[in-house]
């Protein structure tokens, strides 16, 4: 199984990148986690910021392969516990079903991206920052994981 996280902007800080790799080395061989980085598009006094959310999600489509189980975030999505997610998780690991989340840039995610998803989720009500968005998910992956194979990580409850 292959977990896709897509995410828009590139040369993020090192934080970022370091959180998302300490969970990204965590998952088994059998559920991957990868991380597809996508440009954002040019932002400044004069840009068309519609066509640059357009851009990106282009961009971001193309990112994927094919048949996944694609995952919009959004702010309006629907929320789930971290025990839902593990729900969700492991019937996606039966059905076999790869799965892509899409985080979008700045101004969130484009029209196609919205349709082209299977669902959106939301991770909280509160605006996030897209380059934190991206550490806790990996995060509440893993924390999904840890609860459907009784690791320890995961001891809420």
């Amino acid at each position: 199984m292959h977990l896709k996280v897509i995410g828009a902007g590139q040369k993020l800080p090192d934080w970022v990148n370091a959180g998302f790799e300490e969970y990204r080395r965590r998952f088994p061989r059998e559920m991957r986690l990868e991380l597809t980085e996508v440009p954002l598009a040019g932002r400044g006094r004069q840009a068309d910021t519609a066509r640059a959310v357009r851009d990106e999600g282009e961009r971001m489509l193309k990112a994927l392969r094919g048949p996944e189980w694609v995952i919009a975030l959004e702010i309006d999505g629907r929320q789930w516990s971290t025990e839902k997610l593990a729900e969700r998780l492991e019937h996606w690991r039966m059905e076999g079903q790869d799965v892509a989340f899409l985080i979008g840039g700045p101004e969130g995610l484009s029209d196609a991206c919205r349709q082209r998803a299977n669902q959106a989720w939301s991770l909280s009500p509160l605006t996030l920052p897209h380059p934190l968005v991206r550490v806790m998910l990996a995060e509440q992956l893993y924390r999904a994981w840890s609860i459907n194979c009784n690791h320890p990580y995961h001891r809420a409850g």
